[in-house]
């Protein structure tokens, strides 16, 4: 039996002893046996077709990880054999992207099309050997041919060409002699093969069409199962660990490095791919909501690409942690989306300083506060860690809350505003609801109030309980600013669809609110782009880094949930 498929048949064994670390047990028991003396190399294969999502984030973490635990070397690789949907802008996106989640490929930075001329010498070698032969069959003909999982394929007319006719064809193909789509090379394996990516799979196909790192060099490209288990050997790849969609792909890979004569034998390993709540992460979806101009682009802070995650306000040690959290095994990973948000709120929260916004405004007018005077707070911009420093806070007769701060008649256990009230304004005073104005749809307008001056700091000198604390800011001096508040892309946990043409019946229409003209305090103005900060009592804010508008715009990576009940009575 081949020794990968002896292993793999292990693995499931140790999945259930060990099911998150299955593939680090694998590595240590093999430098244990000393297999890999000049220690082991992993690579991060990416297709250079579009922008890195958060299924991606977790091989990216393997591969570099374990690499980085084992003293071991990863590449990043681009598997580049489909000059068709490929692009500079996607090579760069996602260096930039491996990169901001920490990791460094040092001087192995590869691309499957550095080794084309290698590939075309291995295409030869099976084709001298008897292995491989070229197809004149149309891609509608070979389709037909292959059969079904319960019924086998029938050979090509092709396949009993000599080799001398093949290499000379190949040639030709390679010269450009043929027409797209008239010819392709084939692998000569087995068409009753119950794993039908046994049954003669394509190698090499025509295409004429500019490649983004080879130019216009060639006009055949191999295919993926071809390239891949070939460019492991060539980096001497020792662990090809890849999701669980490549399993039967598995025997192809082992067959096509142990009929050429490659300069070393990878093994390929499978986990689990990433399966988050409301989340998709098919490239052909996402490819779908980018074209059809559903978001404003790849990295729209609502797709679940690192960098819609990065310009939503997401830190990379939160998506690292989260891979780490998630862990590695065989099984189906169905994970909660509170997961990934509790790991954002965790990696935020020790060093992200505070500060006021009010969303929703509802005007305060103080009736005992002088109409000129003006007052700074103390303010902390982060309870837990004074190294954050302090910023002083503007308070004057007319203030803004938010409007779910204040009901006129409000249910039991509301403590935040209401008439005859008494609430401590975050900081500064307690005052108390005189009188409510309405407009004359009869809506409240504006909210009357008086102050305690002995209160000021927000603490009652005769020791009374106030229960209620909210935040506001100085409305004199508060500053327009425009937030986005995200939901989910997707209306259902497990988003089903059978087409691009249906993806508004699974949208969520609320997936991104703008409210414009939301109030800031001023220290937030001057906020740089990608900066972060917890508006209090609302969630942690970023600087939208792409945003070229005058007012300044703040994406809500993540809403809170008891983190202001620990502050409050700070």
């Amino acid at each position: 039996m081949p020794r990968s498929a002896s292993r793999n048949g292990s693995l499931m064994n140790e999945n259930h002893a060990a099911p998150s670390h299955f593939i680090r047990q694998l590595i240590q028991a093999d430098l244990d046996a000393n297999r890999h003396p000049q220690g082991i190399t992993t690579r991060f294969p990416p297709e250079p077709n579009g922008y890195l999502h958060i299924g991606h984030a977790k091989s990216i973490c393997l591969n570099f990880g374990i690499a980085r635990e084992f003293s071991g070397r990863c590449f990043l690789r681009f598997d580049d054999t489909n000059p068709d949907r490929e692009s500079p802008e996607f090579v760069s996106a996602i260096k930039q992207d491996v990169q901001w989640l920490g990791f460094d490929w040092e001087d192995r930075l590869r691309h499957a099309s550095d080794y084309f001329e290698q590939l075309y010498g291995f295409a030869v070698e099976l084709i001298k050997a008897g292995h491989a032969f070229v197809c004149d069959l149309s891609a509608e003909e070979i389709r037909t041919t292959r059969g079904t999982l319960t019924t086998p394929g029938s050979n090509s007319p092709f396949r009993d060409r000599s080799a001398e006719e093949n290499l000379d064809l190949f040639s030709r193909m390679r010269d450009g002699e043929f027409a797209e789509g008239s010819r392709v090379l084939r692998a000569k394996i087995d068409m009753s093969s119950p794993n039908i990516h046994l049954r003669d799979p394509a190698l090499y196909r025509i295409r004429y069409q500019t490649h983004h790192n080879t130019g216009d060099q060639w006009c055949i490209y191999p295919m993926y199962d071809f390239t891949h288990p070939l460019s492991d050997a060539i980096e001497g790849v020792t662990h090809s660990l890849c999701t669980l969609e490549f399993e039967d792909n598995r025997a192809l890979y082992d067959w096509v490095l142990e009929h050429v004569s490659a300069p070393a034998r990878p093994y390929q390993t499978e986990f689990s791919r990433l399966s988050l709540e409301y989340t998709v992460v098919s490239k052909r979806l996402l490819t779908a909501l980018v074209s059809q101009q559903v978001v404003s682009g790849w990295d729209d802070p609502r797709m679940p690409t690192l960098s819609g995650m990065r310009r939503r306000g997401f830190p990379p040690e939160a998506i690292v942690d989260f891979c780490g959290r998630i862990g590695v095994t065989r099984n189906q990973q169905n994970v909660e989306l509170s997961v990934l948000e509790n790991c954002v709120r965790e990696a935020l929260d020790p060093s992200v300083p505070r500060a006021f916004s009010v969303l929703r405004p509802l005007k305060v007018v103080i009736e005992n506060y002088p109409d000129d005077q003006e007052e700074h707070f103390v303010a902390q911009n982060h309870p837990n860690d004074a190294s954050l420093g302090e910023r002083h806070v503007p308070f004057c007769r007319e203030l803004f809350i938010e409007q779910d701060d204040f009901m006129e008649n409000p249910p039991g256990k509301f403590f935040r505003l209401a008439p005859g009230r008494e609430v401590r304004l975050r900081y500064a005073y307690l005052v108390t609801c005189t009188d409510v104005i309405h407009d004359e749809n009869g809506n409240v307008a504006e909210v009357r109030c008086t102050y305690d001056p002995e209160t000021r700091g927000g603490n009652a000198p005769d020791g009374r309980k106030v229960k209620g604390t909210i935040h506001w800011v100085s409305a004199k001096h508060a500053q327009d600013a425009t937030v986005r508040l995200y939901e989910p892309l997707f209306n259902d946990p497990e988003p089903k669809f059978s087409s691009e043409d249906n993806l508004a019946d699974i949208l969520n229409p609320n997936s991104c609110v703008t409210i414009e003209q939301a109030k800031i305090e001023p220290s937030l103005v001057s906020a740089k782009p990608g900066a972060c900060f917890q508006f209090e009592r609302l969630g942690y804010f970023c600087v939208d880094p792409t945003s070229t508008e005058v007012t300044p715009v703040f994406n809500r990576a993540v809403s809170l949930r008891d983190t202001w009940q620990r502050v409050k009575n700070q």
